[in-house]
């Protein structure tokens, strides 16, 4: 199915984006960008927390190892507090080789021994010791009197492990926010890069999609959504859409219609809901070609196949069912119109026959060939309506005599036959015996001793018809080959196609359980047998009478060129 024309570009417009392309662009760089803020934010947070604790720890190890030096507790208990003092001393030596941004050393009233400023020495520490004098380690971020840092607060004890004083190390927050600032460029440049990746791969998902929709907005793809839907369902035609694994994946209306399916068929195979046959090829692509032919049960179908550009297939189907009908019965019409117009040559002949020997008065003569030409013609419908006793059949018989007459072909009943008239389905029997003799009359025309056979007889509730011809007959590879739709050896007629009518014929059969075979003949030529099961109606006492030897009992027919012989000769055209 061909793709919709590509919207016109109207004049460029500020706001919000109307065309797929362009919102699924946006929606995904925004996806992307919010993923990538989302990431680096999760990431940051606990790398925070990670650094604080780091340093929170770091200042509580130097604490700790302050404290565990036994000189410091004994200087605390033996000296002053001084700036020139051996505890100060010791904890600015401390300092400097740990990096910490001081060191105080503090007795149990938490006045300073030590610290990096030497004026604040003596003094009582800004904040409260409590815990650390009470024996208990500390890890904080906390403000004092040279700004905010990580802190590790430990007790300090003497020999007898007394607590005596604190040992507080601080650790310059700025350092740790420091630390994190560095680690901030390369995660930024990291996360840009999979922005950037992400962004490209987003911009080329959408170009592909914006070929896909051809760049229409999500509203000309709602509607021509729903212009679709009513446009397939409601036109005369079949459609059939295919994906490129034969799946049936759209079917419309007419289509189930035309091929007699429901629409539990979307979905599947395209051989499990038709069945094998010449229209599931057809529509497979198997059978090539334009305005091909098939046969969907009674129904004669034209199909054309349209491959996609996703390996798939549109089919459209149009039933040609009434006009095959009609082309056929015009073909039937001609070959009448012929048969009448050479009849005519002939009846002026003999009008021109009759006319000298009445001037002549020969009048015994002329009663006598007006009586040899009307027997004739009532001996050969008498013949007919002696042994097939449907009017419709025997009809049919009487005009396709004429027709064969005219075309050089003899037409003759078979010895044996008897068809009473209880007929289930006359019509359909009537264009299954029509077209095997129209084929038959096409064969035998122009062969030497040209002639037909028909056969009809009753075996209980089955008809068995035979046409038998002495033409050149089929050739054994072909006696299947002749039954496919649209194959034919003849040229093709004024409505276009040949190739339906045995199609037609075996479906006929087959739908009535019964059978078509083709065999050749002894005498060369080719023999038609269709077997019908169920083709004739249960008899009842008396509702069949025998046929009259005398055929006085037997109906009466109008010779051929009467004017029931031409209206009921007017049937044969049901024959395809």
């Amino acid at each position: 199915m061909s793709a919709p024309p590509t919207t016109p570009r109207g004049p460029r417009r500020f706001g919000r984006p109307r065309r797929v392309f362009s919102q699924v662009l946006l929606m995904q760089l925004a996806i992307v960008t919010g993923v990538t803020v989302l990431a680096t934010g999760l990431f940051l947070a606990p790398l925070s927390a990670q650094l604080d604790d780091q340093a929170m720890r770091r200042a509580l190890a130097i604490a700790q190892s302050t404290a565990a030096q036994p000189q410091i507790a004994e200087s605390l208990l033996t000296t002053e507090a001084s700036p020139q003092g051996p505890v100060q001393t010791a904890a600015e030596r401390i300092r400097r080789s740990t990096g910490a941004e001081y060191i105080v050393i503090m007795d149990v009233r938490g006045v300073r021994w030590s610290h990096t400023d030497t004026s604040r020495i003596g003094g009582v520490v800004s904040t409260d010791p409590g815990t650390a004098l009470a024996g208990r380690p500390v890890m904080e971020i906390d403000s004092g009197t040279l700004g905010r840092s990580a802190r590790g607060k430990v007790p300090l004890r003497d020999g007898s492990d007394r607590v005596i004083g604190a040992v507080s190390v601080g650790i310059a927050y700025d350092s740790v926010r420091a630390r994190l600032l560095s680690v901030i460029p390369g995660l930024l440049a990291y996360a840009g890069g999979a922005l950037a990746v992400g962004a490209l791969a987003a911009y080329l998902i959408s170009r592909r999609l914006q070929r896909q929709t051809h760049d229409l907005a999500f509203s000309d793809i709602s509607a021509l959504l729903t212009e679709r839907e009513a446009m397939l369902h409601s036109i005369r035609e079949g459609v059939v859409a295919l994906d490129r694994t034969g799946h049936i994946r759209l079917l419309n209306d007419e289509a189930q219609r035309l091929l007699g399916l429901g629409p539990d068929a979307a979905g599947k195979k395209l051989e499990e809901a038709l069945g094998p046959g010449r229209t599931a090829d057809v529509l497979a692509g198997r059978v090539v070609g334009d305005d091909l032919m098939t046969v969907r049960g009674s129904r004669v179908l034209l199909a054309n196949r349209m491959p996609t550009d996703d390996g798939g297939a549109v089919a459209t189907l149009r039933d040609r069912t009434e006009l095959e009908y009609l082309g056929r019965e015009l073909d039937s019409t001609r070959g009448l119109i012929d048969a009448l117009r050479a009849q005519d040559h002939e009846h002026a002949n003999r009008l021109h026959t009759l006319l000298g020997l009445l001037e002549l008065e020969m009048h015994e003569d002329a009663m006598e060939f007006v009586t040899e030409v009307v027997g004739v013609h009532r001996a050969t419908a008498e013949q007919v309506t002696e042994k097939v006793h449907d009017p419709l059949l025997a009809s049919l018989l009487v005009g396709k005599a004429t027709v064969a007459a005219e075309r050089g072909v003899a037409l003759r009943i078979a010895p044996g036959s008897l068809l009473p008239d209880r007929l289930v389905d006359p019509r359909g029997l009537v264009t299954v015996l029509g077209n095997l003799v129209d084929n038959a009359l096409d064969a035998a025309a122009g062969s030497a001793d040209a002639r037909i056979e028909v056969g009809l007889r009753a075996e209980g509730r089955t008809a068995v018809l035979r046409v038998r011809d002495s033409g050149p007959g089929v050739a054994a590879e072909d006696r299947e080959r002749i039954f496919t739709e649209g194959w034919s050896t003849k040229e093709v007629p004024a409505h276009g196609k040949r190739g339906l009518g045995l199609p037609l014929v075996r479906r006929f059969a087959e739908r009535q359980g019964g059978s078509v075979s083709v065999t050749g003949a002894d005498e060369g030529g080719a023999v038609f047998t269709v077997v019908l099961p169920e083709a004739l109606r249960e008899t009842t006492p008396g509702s069949e009478p025998g046929p009259d030897p005398t055929g006085e009992d037997q109906p009466s027919i109008s010779g051929p060129c009467g004017p029931s012989a031409r209206a009921q000769s007017a049937k044969s055209g049901e024959a395809l």
